[in-house]
């Protein structure tokens, strides 16, 4: 099971926010700031295990397959209602 990481951003990137709020910079200050606040969200993200993975994996291919076969039918069904309306009435 992933770890449960608090999403609250750490002390130090918030009080260089605010300094950086305060004292406005240029650019290229922004720009660091910015890179700064993204490795620090980086460094939150928890990997999942290889367990993990196969059964996420495994939980989307399923469903896509549903999907498929739901809108495979759909298709099937309004394909032969067309052709009953506008066609030359039921095929068989």
């Amino acid at each position: 099971m992933a770890r449960n990481v608090t999403d609250d951003p750490s002390e130090d990137v918030v009080a260089s926010a605010k300094a950086e709020r305060a004292t406005r910079r240029g650019p290229f200050g922004r720009l660091a700031l910015f890179l700064r606040q993204v490795i620090a969200e980086l460094k939150k993200v928890v990997t999942p295990t290889r367990k993990e993975l196969i059964s996420y994996t495994a939980v989307v291919l399923v469903f896509v397959v549903i999907m498929m076969a739901l809108v495979s039918g759909l298709d099937f069904l309004f394909g032969f209602v067309v052709a009953y309306v506008f066609g030359n009435g039921p095929v068989g």
